[in-house]
């Protein structure tokens, strides 16, 4: 079993409101909850306008299908806002992969 998490910053450049902000962020969360069945919230940077940090997280059977899993969400979330920031991790446990996890880091 392998666990996948991000956590991405966004930049939210046309929001001017904190309730501009959550209206944007609930529409991203739900499309990402439909079509991936992924587990999404905001993480941090409550009480920005225009930032706002969330957390994504994905379980499989597999190592391979939990990455890839995760790179279509990322490539989604990319594709329906402005990614600032996004950190990766991949968490196996059992006996498919006994080296742990591994950490990616990457900033457009």
């Amino acid at each position: 079993m392998t666990v996948a998490i991000a956590r991405i910053t966004l930049f939210l450049g046309a929001s001017h409101s904190l309730k501009e902000k959550r209206m944007v962020l609930r529409r991203l969360k739900d499309l990402v909850r439909g079509k991936f069945n992924a587990a999404i919230a905001e993480v941090g940077d409550h009480d920005l306008w225009q930032s706002a940090s969330i957390g994504v997280t994905l379980v499989g059977s597999e190592r391979r299908f939990a990455e890839s899993a995760l790179d279509e969400v990322l490539r989604f979330i990319r594709d329906h806002a402005e990614v600032v920031k996004e950190e990766r991790e991949l968490q196996s446990f059992g006996s498919e992969d006994l080296q742990g996890s591994d950490f990616v880091h990457w900033e457009p």
